[in-house]
């Protein structure tokens, strides 16, 4: 018998949901008091909506955009990375391990076309990033076949992403 693991579909957004995400996304650090006033609702069922929105992990958390030039003046890269065509999954295991333990690394995408990831780094120079991915490259587990750097020259627009 054949059973087909089913993923339990999660109720929809309504509008007052939708709309305490839209302001919680452009002033995160607002008090419940004024979202509940924004939102038309009495600050109790607002502050119950949100911790609802947080357990189902629609919210998964708050934060500050950070000027990284100004904390830890280094090096921004975009960095494409290809697995070899025989790598298989557990390659592709070892290596999401290895960039989820890797500090310098703060994002990583599985993408398609004639690469296999996008990550965004921060070194402190180019020697720096030279020396990590060098490792990368000399370890077996990761058959890694190719990796292109495209060092950052400045912010152009650096907002976070908004759906």
């Amino acid at each position: 018998m054949d059973i087909k693991a089913t993923t339990p579909v999660a109720a929809p957004l309504d509008r007052i949901d939708e709309a305490i995400i839209d302001v919680l996304r452009h002033q995160g650090r607002i008090t419940y008091e004024k979202l509940s006033t924004l939102v038309h609702l009495t600050p109790r069922p607002c502050l119950e909506r949100v911790r609802k929105l947080e357990r189902r992990g629609v919210i998964r958390g708050y934060g500050a955009i950070i000027d990284l030039q100004q904390v830890s003046p280094g090096l921004s890269l975009l960095v494409l990375v290809a697995l070899s065509n025989q790598s298989g999954r557990s390659a592709q295991r070892a290596f999401e391990a290895t960039v989820r333990a890797c500090p310098q690394v703060y994002e990583c995408q599985l993408i398609s076309g004639h690469f296999d990831y996008s990550l965004r780094m921060r070194c402190r120079d180019m020697e720096h990033y030279r020396v990590l991915t060098e490792t990368w490259m000399n370890n077996d587990e990761l058959h890694i076949d190719k990796l292109v750097a495209h060092p950052e020259l400045a912010a152009v627009k650096s907002t976070v992403p908004q759906p």
